[in-house]
């Protein structure tokens, strides 16, 4: 067994956990020293959304690039490649003294993004010299969104217990750091290459207009979070960026080996997983700063949870909980069940889940249902959309093809970010209070996440039975 492909397979995916929970403290350590970050740097609460902003951005821009080069150059080499550089930034991060430094470092730190696109690859590539690429890479994906979720507990218990006991916020932020820069020696010397495709080239010119357009879309979004819609720029760029996706549609076409195959992303069992990728990261990624506030919103108000910070970790603790045990459920059950049918269902418990929202939100058990619902859905698409894009997807093109279903699903959280402030921050006052968002903006929320569910749910119904499955997959 040890020295058996599957053996050899076993311990990779062992690795990658370990890389996963890496990956989860890096999301989830930093949150609960947010307060001390702003008073060590001496800048205002409403500072820390350009953190996300700036990381989101980075990692949208680099991601398909990233994942290309391990298409060509092996997966290995550029899975190393960012860890390094998320160590660096990790460290950076420590140290850092002033706004824009640690602004910079937060924004470089975001290649870990890259880590589980390739890590998918890794595994389906050395799956398929065994004609099985597919249902493993499945049950796989499950268990590295266990370790990545199980990290993210880690990290935010961790944080604030290390905190309090050094009182030094510096030597805090060096624990993250340490775990990054272990990973890259668990990479070096545990992970094996895969076998890059020769003859490749990067398609330079599509990458920049592909950036281009991701910029523009993005910095819309970012100024419609911050200043509304009534602010011309956002609807310029929003104009000038879906105007760059056209040209980089039409120059890709054209190229013999283009950064995104658009051809491949016609495909009906493509391009219902990408766009399900973006529908699922309107919930999410965009819905949890809403969850936060709305369970901190005083009750007197006829609405909110009333919860003070530390109930409101033990909620988004239990959202994390749901999670992994969707991703269990999809580990488990992803060698006998259809994975067409479990990737309709996962997105319709996230309907369901937020479709609760509406009519029962008053009581905590009720908002612990319908989050546990949701997360049970998102957990098992958390792995499954990558797996399922990969499977999707020609020799040659599975680390892309995973990597683009972070892409749409980072599009898909800042879209649904930018509009959940604008209505958030439109019914703000309106009842009773200067700075509580009315319930009326928290139903809109919840209702656009429930729409994104079910929608999901219908797309998927174009992808054809037999999509995903061990047998389409030719062995090389």
């Amino acid at each position: 067994m040890r020295g058996s492909t599957v053996g050899i397979t076993a311990a990779l995916i062992g690795w990658f956990v370990v890389v996963e929970i890496t990956s989860g403290i890096l999301q989830g350590y930093y949150v609960p020293l947010f307060s001390d970050i702003v008073t060590a740097l001496g800048i205002h609460d409403s500072d820390v959304n350009w953190f996300e902003a700036a990381q989101l951005l980075l990692s949208a821009l680099v991601v398909p690039v990233l994942a290309k080069l391990g298409d060509m150059y092996g997966h290995k080499k550029i899975l190393l490649i960012a860890a390094i550089l998320t160590a660096a930034a990790s460290w950076w991060l420590a140290f850092a003294g002033d706004f824009w430094s640690f602004l910079a470092a937060w924004a470089l730190q975001g290649f870990y993004v890259v880590w589980l696109p390739l890590e998918i690859a890794l595994i389906f590539e050395r799956g398929r010299r065994q004609n099985r690429g597919v249902s493993l890479t499945r049950r796989a994906a499950g268990l590295l969104v266990v370790g990545l979720q199980a990290g993210a507990i880690i990290g935010a218990l961790a944080a604030g217990r290390i905190f309090t006991a050094t009182g030094d916020l510096t030597l805090t932020l060096t624990v993250p750091a340490i775990a990054v820069t272990l990973v890259c020696f668990v990479i070096w010397l545990g992970v094996p290459e895969s076998e890059p495709v020769r003859g490749r080239r990067l398609d330079t010119w599509g990458f920049v207009i592909l950036a281009l357009g991701l910029l523009l879309v993005t910095s819309s979004l970012t100024f419609l979070r911050l200043n509304g819609p009534g602010f011309a720029v956002v609807w310029v760029l929003l104009a000038l960026g879906i105007l760059a996706f056209v040209a980089f549609t039409l120059f890709e076409l054209r190229q013999p080996d283009p950064a995104v195959d658009i051809r491949v992303l016609r495909r009906p069992e493509m391009w219902p997983v990408q766009a399900t990728a973006f529908l699922i990261g309107i919930s999410l990624l965009g819905a949890q700063g809403p969850l936060s506030t709305y369970a901190g919103t005083d009750s007197s108000l006829g609405y909110g949870l009333g919860l003070d910070a530390e109930w409101r970790s033990y909620l988004i603790g239990l959202y994390l909980v749901s999670l992994i045990v969707g991703a269990v459920l999809f580990a488990v059950t992803s060698r006998r069940a259809n994975p067409r049918a479990m990737l309709i269902v996962a997105s319709a418990l996230v309907g369901v889940g937020y479709t609760l929202f509406v009519p029962f939100h008053q009581e905590l058990w009720q908002v612990l249902l319908n989050l546990s619902i949701a997360g049970i859905g998102s957990g098992a698409l958390v792995g499954a959309l990558p797996a399922a894009a990969a499977a999707a997807a020609p020799h040659g093109q599975t680390g892309i093809s995973s990597a683009l279903t972070n892409t749409t699903k980072t599009i898909g959280g800042t879209f649904a970010s930018a509009v959940f402030g604008v209505v958030l921050a439109a019914g703000a006052g309106a009842v009773a209070s200067e700075t509580a968002a009315s319930l009326g903006g928290y139903l809109t929320v919840w209702a656009i996440c429930a729409a994104g569910g079910f929608l999901a749910a219908i797309l998927l119904l174009f992808v054809p039975k037999v999509a995903f499955a061990d047998a389409d997959v030719p062995a090389s």
